[in-house]
Order: structure tokens, then C-alpha cells, then sequence
């Protein structure tokens, strides 16, 4: 369907047209009538196929010109990076509008969020923790919110927002439209959705854990860090389409170390971004592989709901994720809109678990290749895979069974001696027998 097509007006039409989209998605197209209708509401959608529109649309057609210093719209997502995504999404549809949109986050200065804040604003996007700091200060007041937007709730539940997500809900109105778009749906998902929302209205475009078709998935048995290490080596010397590869990896820590692997082969060629590192770099990182000074991208699960990174050719998972859904947000980073892409997955032994959760969350089988034969395997290990492996080879003897009690020791002479009170009274006692009373008191 055509965006002419739907109940859009010409501001959002002629903004669209800047932007040279002229056909709806699936989820936009199903989307748009019921958050129109005002009822609660639950988009289930892959990453990558507009799920932001698909709120913003219908949001800013029904969003009326006002002078009120508070926000009417609040949008609630996981991470800083995709604040900055949200924001600019409403500022490419809002260039023939007058409205005013803010985002909020941790890392920065409050001060200078509150200032914004007081200055008056429409839509507001926020991470939790920092939305709570705001309104703690007075400064921030919720009750004239009308629609609430939670994207990447799961995700939001996955790095611990579950309390302050509750917190929130508890100083919005009680009179309000409640929105929620993601690309997987969990059981914590559904009991918020239980507890806060009323009677909502399922819109599902792919069924919960179904990757894009246009994602062609692969995979390599690979056993340890290092072996991991030099497959990716060979993989980027070897295919000249790789030119936009972003690397998942599990922890800050690998990502760190990979990084200095990496960027000794291919120098200046490759990126780190995860939690630890500061909010500039994070930006610049990001911006750099966006415009390809950076062929390769290695980053935590950050940012997997993070930025919007157009055109990437590979998405490799260097690590497996903990949770299954993890993968589908990963892979979701390749084959966006209309492109194709092509997904990787490194998997030793001990990940093989999560990767058979994947295969059966996607219901989906996909053949692991063993590593080629150029590809050296090494025997070195991180400290990490060796308790792994120490846990797997060593069994522990049981502890010997002691039969008998406690040990028994003579105690020495000074020990012996019985507390029988101070010397007065011992006197008192050989003396008279008994103890030595003043008689009664006269009256």
C-alpha cells in the first residue's frame, strides 16, 4: 500500500516524499489504523522493516499544535543509540511541522537535559534511568502524557529495566494509549503486558524468532578464541565482499582483545564499540563504519537495538548469544528493507547449546562447516576456555569420610580451675557455713 493511500496528511506525505518513501511496509501498513483507533497495541516485527515508522506515523497525524511545556508522547527505548536513531527519525518526518522533540539519556549532563526539558517539548525519547532522574529533580512531569511507546521492551527487560519500566508506569496517567513494538516477544514481555496494558490489539507481520528470508545464515565449528581469531582473519583477506562487517562478541573484555588482534592485521580498518567506552566514541565509531572508513565494526549486544546501520554486508557472531532472541536482533543488523545479507556464526563446542536454542527458536536448521583447511588451529587458550575445559576432563575425588568424634586433649592445670566467685565470699562460706546476712532491718 501506498503512503497516499493511508489517512496520512500532506505535511507527513510531502516529508515522507524528502525522504523518497512512497510504498508502507507490512507492519506500517497494519499498524497505522489501530494506533489510530486510540487502543492499546502490540507490533511484532523483525528489525529492519520500519517498525519505527510505524509508530511515528500515526503518532505525529494525530499530535495537535500546542504551547504546553510538558510532553504529550513519551517513547521509552534500551539504549542511548537509539534515542539518537528515534530523534532523528521524528525530525525527518516533522520538517514541515511545528513540533518539538527531545531525547534524554545517562552518560551526559543532566543539567544540560533538564534545561531542554524546561524549555518546553511534545515528544519526549528516553532511556528509564535517566527519565526517573529528570522527573525526580521536578523538573519533568508526566501527567499530561497521552501515548506511551515502549520499543525493544524485551531488550529493555534483558538489561534489567523491568523496576524502573514499573516505576513509570505508576506515575503516567491512568487515561493514556500504550504502544509496544518488537521483534521478539518473551514471557516477561507478556506479563507487563498482562499488568499495564488493556485489551491490546496483536499486530504480528513474522512470526516471534522468524529471521528475514532475505538473510542467507551459515556457520563454522571453531574451538576456541584463537582459531575464532584466525577464521575471521582468513575470512576478511579472502572475500573482498565483506566490506561492511559487524562482529558480535560477548563480553567487553573479548571485544577489547580482538580488537588489538584485529587491528594488527588490518590497521585503522577496524572499530570497538561496548558500554565501557565513552559517549563520543561510541558516536564516532559508529559514524566511521556508517560511512566506511572502518570496514569492520566489533561490538557487545549494545548496540544490536541500537543504531540504525544501513548496507551492512555480513553480520558475523564471533560468540554465541546467552539468549536465542539475542541472534535474531544480531542477524537483524544485515538484509534490511530490500537488501540481502549474509549472517556468519562461529560455534565451539561448549556454545553448541545455544546455537541448537537459535536453530529452534527460528525453526530453522543451518549446517555448521568445519573451518577451512588453510585456517590454522590453535592450541592456545584464553583463561576463560580453560576452566572450561579443566571442567569437562577433571573429576574430583570425594572428600574422605572421618569416622569417629571430636579429638580429645587433656587440659592443662590452669584450665581446671572452677570459678567459685571472689575470695571475700569464699571466706565468708568455710567460716559460717553460710552466707553472712546483717539481720533484719529495723523498722
Amino acid at each position: 500500500m501506498k503512503f497516499s493511500e493511508l489517512n496520512i496528511n500532506t505535511v507527513l506525505l510531502n516529508a515522507l516524499t524528502d525522504l523518497g518513501f512512497d510504498e508502507a511496509t507490512p507492519i506500517q501498513e497494519k499498524a497505522f489504523p489501530v494506533v489510530m483507533s486510540g487502543k492499546d497495541m502490540i507490533g511484532i516485527a523483525q528489525t529492519g522493516t520500519g517498525k519505527t515508522f510505524a509508530y511515528i506515523l500515526p503518532l505525529l497525524r494525530q499530535l495537535k499544535f500546542s504551547n504546553q511545556r510538558h510532553p504529550r508522547i513519551l517513547v521509552l527505548v534500551p539504549t542511548r543509540e537509539l534515542v539518537e536513531q528515534v530523534v532523528g527519525e521524528f525530525k525527518k518526518l516533522t520538517e514541515y511541522m511545528s513540533v518539538r522533540i527531545v531525547g534524554v539519556y545517562g552518560g551526559t549532563n543532566i543539567n544540560t537535559q533538564k534545561a531542554l526539558v524546561f524549555e518546553g517539548l511534545d515528544v519526549l525519547v528516553a532511556t528509564p534511568g535517566r527519565l526517573i532522574d529528570l522527573t525526580l529533580t521536578g523538573v519533568l512531569r508526566l501527567k499530561s502524557i497521552q501515548k506511551l511507546v515502549i520499543d525493544e521492551v524485551d531488550e529493555m527487560l534483558n538489561l534489567g529495566f523491568r523496576a524502573q519500566l514499573v516505576q513509570i508506569m505508576e506515575l503516567l496517567p491512568e487515561r493514556r494509549q500504550n504502544l509496544m513494538f518488537s521483534a521478539t516477544i518473551t514471557e516477561d514481555v507478556n506479563q507487563l503486558i498482562e499488568h499495564h496494558f488493556y485489551q491490546p490489539e496483536r499486530v504480528e507481520v513474522a512470526a516471534t524468532g522468524t529471521p528475514l528470508e532475505k538473510i542467507f545464515q551459515s556457520g563454522y565449528i571453531v574451538p576456541n578464541f584463537y582459531t575464532k581469531r584466525n577464521l575471521l582473519i582468513h575470512l576478511l583477506d579472502s572475500d573482498e565482499s565483506m566490506n561492511k562487517v559487524l562482529v558480535f562478541v560477548k563480553n567487553k573484555q573479548i571485544a577489547d582483545l580482538l580488537f588489538d588482534q584485529l587491528d594488527d592485521n588490518q590497521p585503522n580498518n577496524i572499530g570497538v564499540i561496548h558500554s565501557n567506552k565513552s559517549q563520543n566514541n561510541r558516536f564516532r565509531t559508529v559514524e566511521e563504519f556508517l560511512n566506511g572508513t572502518r570496514r569492520v565494526l566489533i561490538a557487545t549486544d549494545v548496540i544490536a537495538r541500537g543504531m540504525d546501520i544501513e548496507h551492512v554486508s555480513h553480520v558475523i557472531n564471533f560468540d554465541m548469544p546467552e539468549a536465542p532472541e539475542a541472534y535474531i536482533h544480531r542477524i537483524g543488523r544485515t538484509g534490511r528493507a530490500d537488501a540481502e545479507g549474509l549472517a556468519i556464526a562461529f560455534v565451539s563446542d561448549d556454545e553448541m547449546e545455544q546455537w541448537n536454542a537459535v536453530q529452534k527458536l527460528m525453526k530453522k536448521t543451518v549446517i555448521l562447516d568445519p573451518i577451512p583447511d588453510d585456517v590454522k588451529v590453535s592450541e592456545m587458550l584464553l583463561p576463560s576456555e580453560e576452566e572450561v575445559l579443566a571442567g569437562l576432563k577433571v573429576n574430583k575425588a570425594p572428600k574422605p569420610v572421618v569416622k569417629g568424634g571430636a579429638a580429645f586433649h587433656e587440659k592443662k592445670d590452669k584450665n581446671k580451675k572452677v570459678n567459685l566467685g571472689g575470695s571475700y565470699r569464699r571466706k565468708l562460706a568455710a567460716k559460717y557455713k553460710k552466707p553472712k546476712t546483717r539481720g533484719q532491718k529495723r523498722k
